[in-house]
């Protein structure tokens, strides 16, 4: 039962109405990633009275987050982000059902999760996840609300849905191919203004609650940009293209079969990715080599035997390296992989070479919990 009470203020605007309100109740939004981006979306859909929300996100809260993704306190680090976010937001709105999926989206569930609902925001903050999500959003025809952001800018649009000529865009037609992955620092490496999540997360449920309501004039087809240094904004058309190209999923079990870690160079073949346990494990075996390529001063320091070599001088001190196992790790796991394929092509096949992925970050993370 509605509670008129409740969205009092939102149902008295002109163009609104208790007709909006209901559909609003009547929605089911999906929400990937309760970082930076999820929080504010989550709080405001919240808040708002959408009727269904799926929460997908299988990482923990940590220290580092607090700056930022405000659904959380001190008390929660170490609780997954899932579990601690249905208490806030349940406290705030319990007429909201709340489905929450504590799993990474991969090419193997995302089928079966996004075929629930009906719009689905990307909160994530990685490439792969990015191209999975429009991938699988253009393929069931589901609404694809879009947010990124970087230091002190953001984007936000909204894909997969026909404007008045009939004509719809998805993330591919604004960005074709993913960037190599040591070009694009994420906020581990480059940091973040705390209120710019809160800013750009804050628009994109503004855009899921219009495109629900059917109120106003959403971003379909279009990428609007801020910068909250100088509040500079621009909005731009994005082209309508044919898709042709035969390494995208044009249909479901193409889709599945989809490797994304490979199609966004955060994987490549004969190098392998290995957990903080397995690197554990692994940095123990005999004749084996763990190679930080950060540079000399940053911290925090490997608490395992190393060998310090920055990746820009790793081409012409390959002759350090002696051992046959050899582990590459850095503080997000970026540059590790970069230096990892400068070794395959470098040494021969007789080397077993890996990475530590998500990096010392990670590696951190996971001895805290």
């Amino acid at each position: 039962m509605l509670n008129k009470e409740r969205y009092d203020r939102q149902i008295k605007l002109q163009g609104f109405g208790i007709e909006a309100q209901h559909k609003l109740a009547s929605a089911k939004i999906l929400v990937i990633g309760a970082g930076g981006l999820g929080c504010p979306v989550l709080q405001y859909l919240t808040a708002a009275g959408v009727g269904n929300i799926g929460i997908v996100d299988d990482d923990r809260v940590s220290l580092s987050n607090l700056h930022r993704q405000i659904l959380y306190n001190s008390d929660d680090v170490g609780k997954l982000k899932t579990e601690a976010s249905f208490e806030r937001l349940n406290a705030m709105n319990p007429e909201v059902k709340f489905s929450m999926i504590s799993e990474r989206i991969n090419s193997q569930n995302a089928v079966t999760i996004v075929s629930e609902y009906d719009v689905v925001l990307d909160c994530t903050d990685n490439f792969a996840t990015r191209y999975l999500l429009d991938d699988v959003c253009r393929i069931l025809e589901k609404t694809l609300i879009f947010g990124a952001i970087y230091q002190y800018e953001g984007q936000v649009a909204v894909f997969n849905v026909r404007n008045k000529e009939g004509f719809t865009t998805n993330y591919r037609n604004l960005f074709p191919e993913p960037p190599n992955p040591g070009e694009v620092p994420d906020c581990n490496e480059a940091g973040v203004l705390g209120v710019l999540p809160g800013v750009v997360g804050t628009l994109q449920a503004t855009e899921a609650i219009k495109l629900i309501a059917g109120i106003g004039e959403a971003l379909i087809n279009k990428l609007m940009t801020i910068d909250i240094l100088t509040y500079q904004t621009a909005v731009f058309e994005i082209p309508s293209l044919n898709l042709t190209d035969e390494s995208i999923p044009y249909s479901i079990e193409e889709f599945e079969k989809m490797n994304y870690q490979l199609h966004c160079g955060i994987e490549f073949t004969g190098i392998k990715n290995i957990s903080p346990s397995e690197f554990k494990e692994t940095a123990k075996l005999p004749d084996t080599v763990v190679i930080d390529v950060r540079e000399m001063e940053e911290q925090p320091k490997l608490d395992v035997s190393y060998v310090p070599i920055p990746l820009s001088q790793l081409k012409e001190n390959v002759s350090q390296i002696q051992s046959q196992n050899i582990i590459l790790v850095c503080q997000s796991g970026k540059r590790s992989l970069s230096g990892a394929k400068i070794l395959q092509e470098i040494l021969s096949s007789e080397y077993s070479i890996s990475h530590l992925e998500g990096g010392i970050n990670h590696l951190i993370k996971e001895t805290h919990e």
